[in-house]
């Protein structure tokens, strides 16, 4: 389609999008689980001491949100349904959605796993303006992946990310640059990046509890006040952010952890839980098409008290059996422990693009028959869900939590 020059299009000055999933996790789960459609849902494990990773729109209509501990978001909401997070799944539909992006522009900042920004000036000649180009995505996230997106346009990412999470869910929110002012003055002051609870009570000590409250406080007051935040607040109250759309780089990371609802001792126990972990990790390695460079673990005390350590690998890669090696000399380099175990991680580091049908093969081929069976065991667990196949280690206890 030739819409013509960009200057002609509607609303052509908002060349920025925002576009969040709507309750990502719970929208994944969902797509197996269609008989939940409607329900409040919670993806997370039962276990107290776990916290809530996403809640349905149906559930936060009771007070549940992530990030709350699981027997909060219960207490909030008894008749809510609890679903196991499948991390992988997320990764893989992630990945999809990214690819979504990049067939509408090459900027594309991914944020986390369900969120970026785009920078769209170059697509509005071919693809139409600023609402055309959100309604797209949308549908094709929609018709294609079967979950729903939220979008907002703007002329910078600040107020992008305003109209996006003020059109969830599955909604579209175009604010013009002439808009922008008089729509930020109608918010409440806790709108703005860099303003938290804390900020907002010493805000509200002198009256300012809203957007146009702080605009109409002389700059020099809020410096004084709020220090480097005070200028920055400022700013954005007028509508300045000069920030541009940053081309994401590879994802630095993958890793998976877990909180024990009773505090460990045994090596046992945390070698079944690190051999869990590495195969989560990998499988989401995998899912993404990438490999790792090196390994960490994370443990945390019944203190609280947390360390992590890292190595890295002769070669990169994607195999489960590889990272759980890897994690447990780590835990063995550790000695003796000073104290009893509450969460236990193990994460990838160093990725790169997986180098697919040629993956480097050691002298000894038992490295790539590992990974060979991973993979096959990845295809038997999409087909058949989570858990279908697993090594027997993993069938000795029963799960305790996730976070």
């Amino acid at each position: 389609m030739n819409v013509g020059p960009r200057a002609n299009l509607p609303d052509a000055e908002c060349t920025i999008l925002h576009v969040d999933m709507d309750a990502f996790y719970v929208a994944v789960e969902l797509l197996d689980r269609p008989d939940l459609v409607g329900a409040p849902v919670i993806v997370g494990s039962p276990s107290g001491r776990s916290v809530v990773l996403s809640a349905s729109y149906e559930a936060r209509r009771f007070g549940v949100r992530s990030a709350m501990p699981m027997s909060a978001a219960m207490r909030l909401c008894p008749q809510g349904i609890i679903l196991e997070p499948h991390h992988d799944k997320y990764a893989a539909v992630s990945s999809s959605v990214m690819a979504i992006f990049g067939t509408i522009t090459p900027f594309v900042e991914q944020l986390s796993v369900d969120e970026a920004f785009l920078d769209i000036s170059g697509s509005m000649r071919r693809l139409g303006g600023p609402r055309d180009i959100g309604e797209l995505i949308r549908t094709r996230i929609r018709s294609e992946l079967g979950i729903t997106a939220s979008v907002g346009a703007a002329t910078t990412k600040f107020v992008a990310k305003i109209a996006s999470t003020r059109s969830k869910p599955n909604g579209l929110l175009v604010i013009r640059g002439e808009e922008t002012v008089a729509y930020l003055h109608t918010l409440p002051v806790s709108a703005l990046w860099g303003v938290g609870a804390k900020t907002q009570e010493v805000l509200a000590r002198l009256g300012i509890r809203t957007v146009e409250d702080l605009a109409q406080t002389p700059v020099s007051s809020l410096r004084k006040l709020l220090g480097v935040t005070g200028q920055h607040v400022y700013d954005l109250a007028w509508g300045r952010d000069p920030r541009t759309v940053s081309v994401t780089r590879q994802e630095k990371t993958i890793g998976a952890e877990e909180t024990f609802a009773n505090d460990v001792s045994d090596n046992p126990t945390l070698h079944t839980e690190m051999l869990r972990l590495s195969h989560r990790t990998a499988a989401r390695l995998r899912a993404a098409h990438l490999q790792c460079g090196g390994v960490a673990i994370k443990l945390r005390y019944a203190d609280f008290s947390t360390l992590t350590r890292t190595k890295r690998l002769s070669e990169p890669t994607d195999s489960a059996n590889a990272i759980y090696l890897a994690s447990l000399s780590l835990l063995d380099a550790l000695g003796e422990r000073p104290m009893s175990v509450r969460l236990v991680g193990v994460r990838a580091d160093q990725l790169e693009p997986s180098s697919g049908s040629g993956h480097q093969l050691t002298i000894d081929r038992r490295d790539e028959n590992w990974r060979l069976a991973e993979s096959a065991l990845d295809e038997v667990n999409r087909k058949f869900g989570k858990a279908a196949i697993q090594p027997a280690q993993l069938f000795s206890r029963p799960r305790d939590s996730s976070s």
